[in-house]
């Protein structure tokens, strides 16, 4: 258990960003989830704008890995791609 002032407050702050961060990964989860059961092009190409930049925002805050975000959205652009 924390002793110090500093501590607490530390415990404090990371308690807030570790909800914070679940909160935006979770919400990542559900778009994939809507993107991939999709099945209207245009509507699938708007979500994939949205879910593109909601990558790119999660990336750049290395909440995930450039790389992950990189993987993601090339698989999601392909089944966009494939849908008539």
């Amino acid at each position: 258990m924390a002793n110090h002032k500093s501590a607490k407050k530390r415990n404090r702050s990371n308690e807030t960003k570790r909800s914070r961060n679940r909160i935006r990964k979770n919400a990542l989860k559900g778009v994939i989830k809507k993107l991939r059961a999709n099945q209207d092009k245009k509507s699938a190409t708007e979500q994939l704008l949205s879910a593109t930049s909601l990558l790119d925002k999660l990336a750049k805050n290395n909440l995930i890995h450039k790389n992950k975000a990189a993987n993601l959205k090339s698989k999601l652009t392909r089944i966009v791609n494939t849908l008539k």
